[in-house]
């Protein structure tokens, strides 16, 4: 069965969403264990209730550099052929991301290359756009710019408030984050996966 840990920075809705998947059978893979860049985060222990062993990257005390070094050491020790990123709002090195070259997924809240970075929904709303959505695509050593996996359009209604359009878009990414993994995950995408 596929391993794969996930990484994140906040409250952690696509998480639970992937824990939910995993659970009920809809993603046929295990996760070995959920991380995130800061002890506060609240989807620490929201993994944990779930029983899915948990990190604190330690990006605070020790840096960027002991903090992936820890985490590629963790994914090499338990034998963690995937890495998910859900909310980590972290970028990582070239150096990591090309030590797991192909092996890094990550979800983002706009239709990539429109509006890469931390704000895609904000960054759509402000520029008053009638349509947005999710992107699900590997990791490069770019910010957004890696290979496009699924991506899910999100219309915006001029009656939408920010609230509505950011709970659009958490839906659209609990509906695809699942479904695009599991087909990755068994080979169904076209992508080239180098270890």
């Amino acid at each position: 069965m596929t391993s794969f840990a996930i990484l994140v920075s906040g409250r952690g809705s696509n998480m639970e969403a992937l824990a939910e998947a995993v659970r009920d059978g809809r993603l046929d893979a295990r996760i070995d264990f959920v991380a995130a860049d800061s002890a506060e985060a609240p989807a620490l222990e929201k993994a944990r209730k779930k029983g899915i062993d948990t990190f604190v990257l330690p990006y605070a005390a020790e840096g960027k550099k002991k903090a992936e070094e820890f985490l590629s050491g963790l994914c090499s020790t338990r034998r963690v052929e995937w890495i998910v990123l859900a909310g980590f709002m972290r970028i990582l090195s070239p150096e990591f991301v090309r030590a797991h070259t192909g092996r890094i997924v990550n979800i983002h809240p706009s239709l990539l290359p429109s509006f890469p970075g931390k704000d895609g929904i904000g960054d759509a709303w402000k520029l008053g756009v009638a349509v947005t959505g999710v992107t699900i695509h590997l990791v490069d050593e770019g910010v957004d710019s890696g290979t496009i996996l699924a991506q899910r359009p999100v219309e915006i209604h001029p009656e939408d408030t920010f609230e509505i359009v950011e709970k659009k878009i958490h839906d659209a990414e609990h509906a695809l984050y699942w479904k695009t993994l599991s087909e990755l995950f068994r080979g169904a995408l076209p992508v080239e996966r180098r270890w």
